[in-house]
């Protein structure tokens, strides 16, 4: 019962668990066949004026994380299922930034992280 964050471009392990991407773009130069996903989740992404905005700069972080968030908050039918399955077996949330500290499954797992603090495995 757990949430990881790691870089897509990484080897897949079997301690990864369920594997899902959540960048709204294709990472640049990956093979789909190499990713070892079991999903895709595309929804979970940051809209692209947010996406666009931040660009990875880390003086815009702690913004972009309230931003983000709000987002997800009217986006719950594409998280709450992740939510779900994290508290039953280890999820990892897959991303193809180089910045591994500012990226938007970083955010992601803070924010389900909190949610599942809040409201207990369902």
């Amino acid at each position: 019962m757990s949430i990881a964050v790691k870089r897509v471009y990484e080897p897949a392990a079997k301690s990864d668990g369920y594997r899902v991407l959540v960048d709204r773009l294709w990472p640049r130069g990956l093979k789909k066949e190499d990713a070892a996903l079991d999903a895709w989740s595309k929804e979970l992404a940051p809209s692209p004026s947010l996406r666009k905005w931040f660009g990875h700069d880390p003086a815009r972080w702690e913004s972009f994380r309230h931003r983000y968030a709000t987002e997800l908050d009217h986006a719950a039918e594409y998280w709450k299922p992740l939510a779900t399955q994290a508290s039953r077996k280890r999820i990892t949330l897959l991303y193809g930034a180089r910045d591994e500290d500012h990226n938007n499954a970083v955010a992601l797992k803070c924010y389900l992280d909190a949610w599942l603090k809040a409201h207990g495995p369902h």
